[in-house]
């Protein structure tokens, strides 16, 4: 079953490469992968959140497209359109960016809800409605989007529900010192970049998202993450509380967190770990907590805090 460790490895040394001192949001990502979600990046101008999803890119063996949002993008520059040709008097579809494996869609609230929409029904539904005609999306499917939550001019917030569609929300952070020094000592991002050779080819992605699926999970370790998710719905500060598609969510990333730490079974300090970044973008707080200077992340630790944790050795 962990046939594929080794080239995981590969593809988290391939990433970690490029992107110094990240080594738990690269893995989070590979994660999100396996666990057929996708993750929004929301950080600061200038941290590596486009070059971390170029550099998931070459280590895979995938399509890989980059759609760079707009206020002037329109649905069709993302799906596609249907072009008339004259000779043949019929209509010929020409495919957009969200055809392919890998999607990097950039600065994603920088465009209209009405073409957000287009990319977040292909990331719900993994097809898209093009001129009244469903089709398919490729699979793997796998798009990370970028936005930058310091620039509020010109910009269209994600609507909460969509939000939803998300696996994880992570924020890459500043380096450190040491860490910034490496990145002025060494050569340029992109020519490191270019150096990266694919090391997972497509049909072991599958493979290996398919042998997540199978990754077991103990009653109780399900009843953990149902807890959690019932304490967001309870607690005071807390308007809107984590649905059943956010328990979803947390179970599957735990399995593919555990298969990419080698194990075929998922333990409690898994779902603990990983609460967080499924979580707090899935929650509103009430009026009263952002004035008592609560956020989502305090919620989520206080609600962590107080559940109990399943004896470890019932889930193996």
């Amino acid at each position: 079953m962990l046939e594929y460790s080794e080239k995981l490895e590969k593809v988290l040394n391939n990433i970690n490469q490029i992107i110094i001192g990240k080594e738990n949001i690269v893995t989070l990502s590979i994660v999100a992968l396996l666990a057929r979600g996708h993750v929004l990046l929301e950080d600061v101008p200038g941290v590596g959140k486009t070059m971390l999803v170029r550099a998931l890119a070459k280590s895979l063996d995938c399509s890989f497209n980059r759609v760079q949002f707009t206020p002037d993008l329109l649905p069709s520059d993302v799906t596609g359109v249907s072009i008339f040709h004259p000779q043949k008097l019929e209509f010929e579809f020409r495919s957009g960016p969200i055809f392919g494996n890998i999607i990097l869609a950039d600065e994603i609230n920088r465009t209209s809800p009405k073409t957000q929409s287009a990319l977040l029904e292909g990331m719900e539904e993994q097809s898209v409605t093009v001129d009244g005609t469903t089709m398919s999306l490729n699979d793997p499917f796998f798009v990370m989007a970028t936005q930058n939550p310091i620039e509020y001019d010109g910009t269209y917030t994600l609507p909460e529900a969509q939000l939803d569609r998300f696996l994880f929300k992570l924020n890459m952070g500043y380096p450190d010192f040491n860490e910034e020094m490496q990145l002025l000592n060494r050569s340029s991002g992109d020519q490191q970049l270019e150096s990266i050779l694919p090391v997972l080819s497509k049909e072991d992605l599958l493979k290996i998202q398919k042998a997540v699926q199978t990754v077991y999970i103990a009653e109780n370790v399900q009843r953990y993450i149902v807890q959690l998710a019932t304490e967001t719905r309870n607690h005071q500060h807390v308007r809107l509380g984590v649905s059943p598609r956010g328990s979803i969510a947390l179970m599957e990333a735990a399995k593919a967190y555990a298969y990419i730490s080698g194990r075929e079974y998922v333990l409690p300090d898994d779902v603990k770990y990983l609460a967080p970044f499924v979580f707090t973008h899935r929650m509103r707080l009430s009026a009263e907590a952002g004035y008592e200077g609560f956020t989502s992340d305090h919620v989520i630790d206080e609600i962590i805090e107080s559940c109990d944790i399943p004896i470890r050795k019932e889930t193996i």
